[in-house]
């Protein structure tokens, strides 16, 4: 466990917590908006468990930053529910289905919309979330998906080569064929970076109709054959570690 007078960057420490990247807490600290003991903080000022810290005027709870205290989640998705902590159309969301925290929350490695299921990690270290989404650490994102429409072999080029839409540029990694019979044909698609409805809308650019989209791997990690939607589980020690060192630098 971290003794008292060990210290840490508070950019650090902050985005351990959850509350935002590193960069973010950085813009917060030139802007006035973090105080230490009262203080405003300086870019690379250190803290330790002693020290009070603020943000915009409210006191953050600390908790131990111990590595090993670290928790991480696996969870199965179902269609029908949002990664939002509220709704205003009361609609479910994950966070209903997910095991209580004392002094932490879970926050969601990216997101998966309404209408997509699968495999979603949550985590209690704000850092580690920041990494696995982050586009520089390039972590694998794989998802089986069920098209209805003719795809052909230039499709498939044109979805590996890019396609821009409305200025940004969009592909996939790898697209291989899964099978299926009928009007309906499964693919399984991985990309490196997850912009929003990026599936989706590369199919859709298409004139293909996605019919089914389930994420089924992000980084080391597969959604599990077993666990059955709205379930979770924790990762292992072995798990844990393969997953940090996905994202070690």
């Amino acid at each position: 466990m971290t003794e008292k007078n060990e210290s840490e960057k508070v950019q650090k420490v902050l985005a351990g917590l959850g509350l935002g990247s590193r960069r973010q807490i950085e813009a917060w600290m030139t802007e006035g908006r973090v105080l230490i003991n009262d203080e405003v903080a300086k870019l690379g000022t250190r803290v330790t468990s002693e020290d009070k810290i603020k943000v915009d005027g409210h006191l953050v709870r600390r908790f131990s930053t111990d590595k090993s205290k670290k928790r991480v989640l696996i969870y199965h998705k179902p269609e029908g529910e949002i990664c939002t902590r509220s709704d205003p159309q009361a609609r479910k969301t994950i966070f209903e289905n997910l095991p209580p925290l004392r002094n932490s929350r879970w926050i969601p490695v990216g997101r998966l919309d309404l209408n997509t299921s699968g495999l979603l990690l949550l985590t209690t270290d704000g850092e580690l979330a920041h990494r696995l989404m982050h586009p520089s650490f390039e972590v694998e994102r794989e998802y089986a998906v069920r098209v209805l429409g003719e795809v052909t072999a230039s499709m498939i080029k044109q979805l590996k080569s890019g396609v821009e839409m409305d200025g940004v540029q969009y592909a996939f990694d790898e697209v291989e064929d899964a099978g299926g019979t009928g009007a309906n044909h499964w693919y399984k698609v991985i990309l490196r970076e997850g912009k929003n409805r990026e599936v989706r809308r590369l199919w859709e650019s298409l004139g293909v109709k996605v019919s089914r989209l389930i994420r089924v791997r992000y980084g080391s990690i597969t959604l599990p054959r077993l666990l059955r939607p709205g379930r979770s589980r924790e990762l292992d020690a072995e798990e844990m570690r393969v997953l940090y060192q996905l994202v070690e630098k």
